[in-house]
């Protein structure tokens, strides 16, 4: 029963903190677009690069 004593004001601490958090992240617009994130992966850009061209300098590529 002691525990009681000790656990509900911590419980009701972690819950106002995880509220204040969620309000502080909310204002500052941290979830104001969640569609583009999940877009941008089926828009990324699969195809493979073009290999250089036999004039070019490829002295930087590792083989």
């Amino acid at each position: 029963m002691e525990a009681l004593y000790l656990l509900i004001p911590l419980s009701v601490l972690a819950v106002g903190a995880a509220l204040w958090l969620f309000l502080r992240m909310s204002d500052s617009g941290q979830f104001d677009d969640l569609d583009s994130p999940a877009h941008r992966i089926l828009l990324d850009d699969d195809r493979p690069a073009k290999p250089a061209s036999p004039g070019q300098d490829n002295s930087h590529r590792v083989p």
